[in-house]
């Protein structure tokens, strides 16, 4: 069993607005994250048919190689991701299910980043994030994801 932490937690009210960070959020199975874009069908994509988009994930080695390797220095919450995580290969989860504090997700598909990405942060995010962009995934069953929980694999 592989085990990862959550270091960070991020939502923006409204599409392509501020990430903000909490402590701690609602997960609702078949909506998302309470409060984010996407929970209330506000976000950029909202319209655009497609799975994935209830939770987001990234590894903060992901982030951590972007200021290493493009010296591109990004926050946990502008890689635009809900959840930063720590120790985990979310690569490996798709089509598996998982835990995140007492939540059960399911890795969908990899989040690859975009253009949309790109223009609210750095163009060299589409490089440098190629297949290292996070996890999109589904919320099983309600709970309560807080910064600190384990990530069960």
């Amino acid at each position: 069993m592989s085990q990862g932490t959550v270091v960070s937690i991020n939502i923006a009210r409204a599409a392509s607005g501020p990430m903000e960070e909490l402590a701690e959020v609602k997960a609702v199975a078949g909506r998302g994250l309470e409060g984010d874009r996407y929970f209330n069908k506000e976000g950029s994509f909202s319209e655009t048919p497609g799975t994935g988009r209830e939770v987001t994930l990234i590894e903060s080695e992901a982030i951590d190689a972007l200021a290493r390797d493009y010296k591109l220095e990004l926050k946990p919450g502008d890689a635009r991701r809900n959840i930063v995580t720590r120790g985990i290969a979310l690569n490996h989860l798709v089509g598996k299910e998982f835990r995140v504090g007492d939540v059960k997700l399911k890795g969908v598909r990899l989040n690859e980043p975009c253009n949309h990405l790109a223009s609210l942060t750095d163009d060299k995010v589409k490089q440098g994030l190629v297949h290292r962009g996070g996890l999109r995934a589904e919320i099983l069953d309600d709970g309560t994801i807080r910064v600190g929980d384990p990530i069960d694999a």
